[in-house]
Formats: structure tokens, C-alpha cells, sequence
């Protein structure tokens, strides 16, 4: 039985739509940026672009057994999306179409992550960073981060063939105040272990927690 962030998260996806995506529709599709996405400024090297891995002493069900891939660490804070837990798939075209956007020709469909229990009703956009719209943040190497207003042009571009090589599309966020995932991690709630895309948009949702583990044995 799905736990409960999870049947929320399911449950608000129409709401997501409508709440936190609504005021992106006036926005046309716009197509990849000439320039490289914006970067993320960060206070030291933090643990943006790293995955966090809860261990079994988390029992937290929000946060068991999940994978985070970091966006931002800093003094302020840290935010991440959870990358394992796939909640269910959207189509395309009837999500172009509500928005009033052109659906002629679109198929398929996305499939949404539950990200975190934070601002369930927000979407944002995983991907690599070959692509860009409005508000794509690079945050390490080859991954980049869509949020509101301009996933909404993202999802559009790629029912079109016109997106991210890669992507994942989450609800929702993971969040942290100053000090506090310093404060986890030395209760050994969670490990780091590098990130890379191959993983990071792994469609084995069910293996990923452990092979994300076993990179625990690469660190030193």
C-alpha cells in the first residue's frame, strides 16, 4: 500500500497542475536558450549535485529508502528532490490542452516523482543540461533544474521531441533550514555518494535506493 505522502501526492497531481503551474500557461514554449542555464551560487562547495541516500536509521516515512539528488547547499539551507519514488503517468496532450496550449500531434505521457513533502503543489523539472527555458538552473556537471513558471514550457517541448535528452519531473520538494542536514548527516540519518545522470534518471526505481547505497563503498 502506497504510504501517505505518496497518496497525496497522487491525489494533488490535478491541483499541482492547476495551482502551481497555472500562472506559467501565458508563457509560449520557448526553445533552448543560446546561453548556458544560469548557475546556482552556492557558500563553498556544499553538497549540490551529490545524492543523499537515507539509511536504515531513518524511519521517517516520508524519507525512507529514498534517494535525493541535491540542489542547492548552502549557509541558507539545502533543497533536493527525491529521484525513486514514481507516483504516476500523466499524459501529455490533455495537460497541453488544459492549458490551452497547441496539443495537435502529442502523445505519450510524463510520468510525475513524488520530490518531497514541501510545497506538494510546485513542480520542477530534472534534466540534462543541453536544454534550458525559462528559469533553468545548472547545478553540477550535466544536470540542470526547471522549476515554475517554465516546466510547464519544458513538458511542452518535450511531447514535442524538443526537450532534455533526459528527464525527471517531480512534485513537490525536500527541504532543510541552516544546519539541519549537517545535523542528520552526523546522525548518520543520511550518506552522500556521487551523483551522475546514468542513475539519476535510472527508470529501475526499485533498485535505486540500494545501487545508490553501494556507491557508499567508492567514498572515502
Amino acid at each position: 500500500m502506497p504510504s501517505a505522502p505518496l497518496t497525496r501526492a497522487a491525489a494533488v497531481l490535478g491541483v499541482v497542475v492547476l495551482a502551481g503551474l497555472a500562472w506559467a500557461t501565458a508563457a509560449p514554449s520557448r526553445p533552448a536558450a543560446a546561453t548556458a542555464p544560469r548557475a546556482i551560487v552556492q557558500a563553498g562547495p556544499g553538497l549540490a549535485g551529490q545524492f543523499l541516500v537515507a539509511t536504515d536509521t531513518l524511519r521517517d516515512p516520508r524519507f525512507a529508502r529514498t534517494v535525493i539528488y541535491v540542489i542547492r547547499h548552502d549557509a541558507n539551507g539545502a533543497m533536493g528532490l527525491v529521484v525513486n519514488r514514481p507516483v504516476r503517468d500523466m499524459p501529455l496532450a490533455p495537460l497541453l490542452r488544459k492549458f490551452g496550449l497547441d496539443d495537435r500531434g502529442v502523445s505519450g505521457s510524463v510520468r510525475a516523482h513524488y520530490g518531497g513533502p514541501v510545497e506538494i503543489g510546485q513542480g520542477f523539472l530534472l534534466h540534462t543540461a543541453e536544454y534550458a527555458t525559462q528559469g533553468t538552473e545548472r547545478v553540477a556537471g550535466d544536470i540542470a533544474m526547471t522549476p515554475a513558471p517554465g516546466v510547464l514550457s519544458a513538458l511542452s517541448d518535450i511531447a514535442r521531441g524538443a526537450g532534455p535528452r533526459k528527464s525527471l519531473f517531480a512534485v513537490g520538494y525536500a527541504g532543510w533550514g541552516p544546519g539541519q542536514l549537517e545535523g542528520e548527516i552526523e546522525r548518520d540519518a543520511w550518506i552522500t555518494v556521487p551523483a551522475d545522470p546514468a542513475l539519476l534518471f535510472d527508470e529501475d526505481h526499485a533498485r535505486k535506493w540500494a545501487r545508490a547505497m553501494a556507491r557508499r563503498r567508492l567514498t572515502i
